[in-house]
This record gives structure tokens, C-alpha cells and sequence, in this order.
């Protein structure tokens, strides 16, 4: 048996059970092989009988003292038995299984594990997993199943397939003894069934090694096979005038941001570059200048926002930043007046392009498309990128993100574009004050909004609903609260309402009266998460913030603090949950976005951070990005080391690095071969 062969080479495995197995991503006895256990039940420390509580999840021992008379009938079984630690008795009940039943002989010991139920006084635990007292496999795998497949059917085939599968080593000697790495045999037979927690972390670590290896080779393969001519080359230009037109210095993050990118653009290879910043740390002057150098060299931009009222706010600071020099600046979107943007761009008179979707749509044809800059890239698609990408002729592409990662794992991450990094804030900037409360201070904050309103700023309330409904009848609805703060707390006071389910026309009235200043005060959704500026807010209140992430948290505090008056964030929930008080707490801590960053994968997992559609990452099933940085440093000088000597990995000892690059990246192009 070999790992490629179907799935039904597996004992038990006929046509239907293969289906089944194939709802579960696994096709093959290798993709069995490679279903690692998602946890494991831990015999390893039992709790004491007398200390178990009622609605306890937990491990505990027992010597089987009685085994009670079965009740069964037609329909259903049910088996009694006794067990005692010493320190208290405890009655087990198992349903529907005579063979678990047997399998527990009075007088023996055993290692239980299950959901406490009764009371402190009588406690029960109704079909507990259990193995033998002195089983060596203490860490008992638990896999990802569904309808049809159970743990026992997953484990026995499991040890059907390692029992006669030929593993074949991937990775060449010379690595495994560089990196002090256990054999492939070996490390499939561990992580499935370890005898210890030594065990299972040295198993874990030579497959996340060959994992995380194996996805940055192939990564900064992609990379260096779209390194190809791009007929936009780019020639130096004078830039003192856009610098001298400036009202700030830049910082000297955007400098050298700036000046890798230009390096990028007049190599005569597609730039194809990350820049990745903190919220306000200034990426919109970055691709200012990127569409000035481009527009210099006889090329348009095109720019690439998520939302209207982004696109908007975003072609507005470019038109400032690039009318004085000379340069055009056009906006497209769905509410546009469209055939005379399509003309100025067919024609080249529109230098530089902002709008939403509606660039990629077919009506849009560019003169002479060179720069492609997509912002907030994890909102777009990988496909979506490509569709503008096409408007030009391998044009240069700048994708903006404002949620920051570490350095490592960005390059890990996006190891198929080179990577820029904002860590510098602009001058001027006061730190963000953030509090975390509960509504006992409600009245206390609204009248401290109220306060700084009457003193000529504005604020922002946000909550997590649009409207009430029954599901999520305790939490801040937009409407509701709109309705409520207007005729009670800011009666007199200017305030909008801004949601997504609001027509595009009553949107863009409501945001232009506030960054107008004829609003006040603003609640809204979470529409406002990304890009908003009005400097004059200072003061944003999240309701409800525990329906909130991390990032998105802090996404919203970057709505405040973008001019040099003191701002605020207030934080408020009722929730005890040890998840909320988690990220609130990391919320007061810092205002560092590297930081949060962390935190949110620690509490969410690399999954869900990053969600692999949005950038095309392939499906780790053992690395852990937060986890494993140090392997993550380790595999990226090893994955240049192995390219730099070997590029397309035809050495005979690459031939199994070269099998899982081409698995990982299956229905990509990788080595010249799809």
C-alpha cells in the first residue's frame, strides 16, 4: 500500500464509507495518514473522584467495585456499573453498548473520561471514553469526523493504513540532521498514537517543519515565477516637487517604503509588493506617491477600495495630494455617472483611477495601465486582484493592508509578494485612551460625549446590529438606538445614523454632514471599521463590544485619534466571558496594532485571522503560525538556502520536497507545471 492509493485499500474502507471519508477532504491513505487527531484525550492526570463537580468535563480513575443487572428492551439497552478511586464512588451508565460493558471487569482499574452529571452528593458520568490503567497510549487521539464515521471507525483505519502503507521520506538527510528532526515513519506513527507528551511534540514538530518548509518554498516559487518582463518599466523622476507640496513631513517608514517600491518598479520586473501598516500610519501617502511616479512615467494607477465611502475618501486625498502637480484623479463606482470615467480612462486623461468593484467590470478598458493598488487587500479575493491585474499588460501591484502581522509571518504569510512595513506613526499623533466598561457607566459616558460635543468635537457610537431582532434581543441595534439617543440624551444635538442597508445616496449624505461638522455625533455599524477620517472626532463608543474581534476592535479605535487632540475608546460590555475580558484587556493595554495582532491569532487561531480564500494561502493542517515562529524563521532561510542551490527542485534529493510543494499547491502553477 502506498500513500497515493484510493482510500478503500484501507480495511473497512468499501465505496460508500470512501464517499463518506471524501466529505472530510480524504481521498487517499495518505490524506488518512494526514488527518492528524485535532486534539487529545489526556489520561496522563486524573482528577480525584471526591473533586469533580457537576458539569465537570474531566479525566479520573476508577477499579470497577460492581457491575448492576442491564435493563434492556426492544429499543434501547442500558448497562450500570460502579467505580471507586478510593476517595469516592461514582456510578457509570453506558447505553446501547454491551461490548464497553464487558469490556469493564470488576476488580479491574481504569482510566475514564467524560461529562459529570448527577449532583456533589451522588455523582454519575454516562458513556465515557476509557482505556486500561498502565495502556501506554495515554494521549488518546480525537479527530475531525462527521455523520458515518466514528472515533473508533477513524482509529482502526488509521492503524490499518500505518500498519501497511510504504512511507516514503520526504525530506533529504541532510536537513533531518541539521535540524535534529525524527523520520517521516516515525513521526506519522507518533502524532497518531504517542506514548507521551515528549513524544507527541517531537512528532508535531518534525511534520509542522516539513509543513511550514514546504509552503514557503512553494510561495517564493509563485514569487519568482511571476518575476517575469512587464513592458511598465519605470524610469527615475524628480519627486521634490511632490515632497515640497506636502503640509507634514513623511515619516521615514514611508520614505523607505516608497523608495523599495519605485526599486521594484524600474527593475523591469511586475512589482508585486505588501505594504502593511498600523491604522494611521499613513499608507494612502505611500500610493500617492507610487501613482505621481507612475503618472510621471507615462502610466495610470489604479486604486482599489472595498467601499464607496472609502473609494470616495480615498480619491478625494489623492486629488489633493496630485491635482496641484498636474495630475488627474477619477472616481468609479456603482452610483457613478459612468460613460465620461470610461472615456477619460480609455483615453488616458484620467491618470489615476479610485473606485470600488466597478473597476474590474469588462466596460473598463485603460489607456496604459502600470500600477495596480488594492486596499485593505483581506476584503478582496485572490481572483478579484487578478481581474484588475488584467485591465494592464503585467502591470507593477501594491496590495495595502491595515492589519498587522509579524514581520516573519507576514513574509511567511504573503511569501509570494515582497513586503513593506509601516512602523512608524506620524508626527503629531496623541495616543488613543482606552477604557473597558460595563453599562452601569452608560450615563457617565454619554454625558461625557455630550461634554466634548458642546466643546466643538464630534464622536462616533457604534454598535454590532443593524436592527433588533429576537436572537439578539439584548444587544445595541443601530436604529434603535438612533431612535432612542435623538429624542432623549442628544435631544438638540445633530446626529446621523449610517448602516449597510442604507442606499448608497442616503450614506454618502449622512457621511459627508458629519465630516462636514453638521453632525455631531454618529451611530453606526461597523461601516465605519475601515478607512473613515475625520480628525475632529475624538471620541468613539462601542456598544456591545464583546460581538467584536481584536483587529476589528482596533480598527474601529483607528476611526479617533487621527488629529493631535486627546481621543478616547470606550469599550462596553457586560459579558464575564474570560474570551472578552481577554481582548478588552489587551484593547487598554496597548495601542500597538503588531501587538494586537498577536493576541488575535493567540485567541483565534491563524484561520480564522487570516481566512485563506481572501489571499490564496493553502490549508495548513499541523503548523501553527503563532506557535511555531522560531520554525517559521528556521524554514524561510532554509527554503531560500534550498531554491538559491536548486531552484526548481530536480535534484534527486529534493524529489520529495518537490511531491509536497506540488500537494500543497494543487491546481497551481509550481515549477512551469500546473
Amino acid at each position: 500500500m502506498r500513500e497515493n492509493d484510493s482510500i478503500t485499500m484501507v480495511k473497512g474502507v468499501g465505496g460508500r464509507r470512501a464517499e463518506t471519508f471524501g466529505s472530510l477532504g480524504i481521498t487517499t491513505v495518505g490524506g488518512l495518514l494526514r488527518a492528524y487527531p485535532r486534539d487529545y484525550t489526556d489520561y496522563t492526570k486524573p482528577v480525584p473522584i471526591c473533586e469533580l463537580q457537576p458539569d465537570d468535563t474531566a479525566v479520573f480513575a476508577g477499579k470497577v467495585t460492581r457491575k448492576l443487572r442491564p435493563y434492556i428492551s426492544p429499543r434501547y439497552s442500558i448497562y450500570k456499573l460502579t467505580v471507586s478511586d478510593g476517595t469516592e464512588e461514582m456510578l457509570i451508565t453506558i447505553f446501547n453498548s454491551k461490548y464497553s460493558f464487558d469490556c469493564l471487569e470488576q476488580g479491574k482499574s481504569y482510566l475514564f473520561f467524560g461529562k459529570i452529571k448527577g449532583t456533589v452528593l451522588a455523582k454519575e458520568c454516562s458513556s465515557p471514553s476509557f482505556i486500561k490503567a498502565g495502556d501506554p497510549n495515554v494521549l488518546v487521539p480525537r479527530y475531525h469526523l462527521t455523520a458515518g464515521i466514528s472515533m473508533n471507525i477513524m482509529t482502526n483505519c488509521v492503524k490499518d493504513a500505518l500498519g501497511k502503507c510504504t512511507l516514503e521520506e520526504p525530506l533529504p538527510d541532510s536537513i533531518r540532521e541539521r535540524y535534529g528532526l525524527i523520520g517521516y515513519r516515525e513521526a506519522i506513527m507518533r502524532v497518531h498514537f504517542p506514548h507521551s507528551h515528549e513524544e507527541l511534540a517531537e512528532a508535531r514538530r518534525r511534520l509542522a517543519f516539513e509543513e511550514l518548509l514546504t509552503l514557503q518554498i512553494g510561495l517564493r516559487t509563485v514569487k519568482n515565477s511571476t518575476k517575469k518582463f512587464t513592458p511598465a518599466v519605470m524610469s527615475d523622476v524628480d519627486m521634490d516637487p511632490f515632497w515640497s507640496a506636502l503640509k507634514f513631513a513623511p515619516t521615514g517608514a514611508q520614505l523607505r517604503s516608497v523608495n523599495e517600491c519605485i526599486a521594484d518598479m524600474k527593475s523591469g520586473s511586475p512589482m508585486n509588493r505588501l505594504l502593511q501598516g498600523d491604522v494611521g500610519s499613513g499608507k494612502t501617502l505611500v500610493a500617492a506617491a507610487l501613482c505621481c511616479f507612475a503618472a510621471h512615467n507615462g502610466y495610470q494607477s489604479a486604486l482599489m477600495a472595498p467601499t464607496e465611502i472609502l473609494a470616495k475618501q480615498h480619491a478625494n486625498t489623492l486629488a489633493d495630494l496630485l491635482d496641484p502637480l498636474g495630475i488627474t484623479v477619477a472616481l468609479l463606482t456603482g452610483s457613478t455617472v459612468k460613460k465620461p470615467v470610461y472615456e477619460a480612462i480609455e483615453s488616458g486623461a484620467a491618470q489615476v483611477v479610485v473606485g470600488t468593484h466597478a473597476l474590474i467590470q469588462s466596460a473598463v478598458d485603460f489607456r496604459s495601465l502600470g500600477l495596480v493598488i488594492t486596499d485593505e487587500q483581506h476584503r478582496f479575493g485572490v481572483r478579484q486582484r487578478t481581474m484588475l491585474g488584467s485591465k494592464g499588460i503585467s502591470p507593477h501591484t501594491l496590495v495595502m493592508s491595515a492589519t498587522p502581522i509579524p514581520r516573519t509571518l507576514a513574509f511567511a504569510v504573503y511569501g509570494d509578494l515582497d513586503v513593506s512595513i509601516l512602523d512608524e506613526m506620524p508626527k503629531g499623533r496623541v495616543p488613543i485612551r482606552t477604557y473597558g466598561v460595563d453599562s452601569g457607566y452608560r450615563e457617565r459616558v454619554l454625558n461625557f460625549i455630550i461634554k466634548n460635543i458642546n466643546e466643538g468635537y464630534q464622536a462616533y457610537i457604534v454598535c454590532p446590529f443593524v436592527e433588533k431582532s429576537e436572537a439578539m434581543s439584548d444587544k445595541a441595534s443601530a436604529e434603535e438606538y438612533y431612535a432612542k439617543l435623538r429624542d432623549t440624551w442628544f435631544r438638540g444635538i445633530p446626529i446621523g445614523l449610517l448602516h449597510g442597508k442604507m442606499k448608497q445616496a442616503d450614506k454618502d449624505r449622512t457621511m459627508a454632514a458629519f465630516k462636514n461638522g453638521e453632525l455631531k455625533l454618529l451611530i453606526a455599524t461597523t461601516v465605519i471599521e475601515v478607512g473613515i477620517d475625520v480628525p475632529n472626532a475624538i471620541i468613539i463608543l462601542v456598544e456591545n463590544a464583546e460581538q467584536f474581534g481584536l483587529s476589528q476592535l482596533h480598527q474601529l479605535r483607528g476611526r479617533v485619534g487621527r488629529g493631535s487632540v486627546q481621543s478616547h475608546c470606550i469599550l462596553m460590555t457586560d459579558s464575564r466571558s474570560e474570551y472578552t475580558k481577554a481582548r478588552i484587556d489587551t484593547m487598554v493595554r496597548t495601542t500597538d496594532g503588531f501587538e494586537i495582532a498577536n493576541e488575535d491569532l493567540k485567541l483565534r487561531g491563524p484561520g480564522n485571522f487570516f481566512g485563506a480564500q481572501q489571499h490564496g494561502l493553502p490549508e495548513l493542517k499541523i503548523a501553527d503560525m503563532t506557535a511555531d515562529t522560531m520554525l517559521l524563521h528556521d524554514t524561510s532561510e532554509l527554503a531560500e538556502q534550498i531554491l538559491a542551490s536548486d531552484p526548481r527542485l530536480t535534484s534527486p534529493e529534493n524529489a520529495g520536497l518537490r511531491r509536497l510543494v506540488g500537494e500543497l499547491f494543487a491546481g497551481r502553477e509550481i515549477f512551469g507545471v500546473n
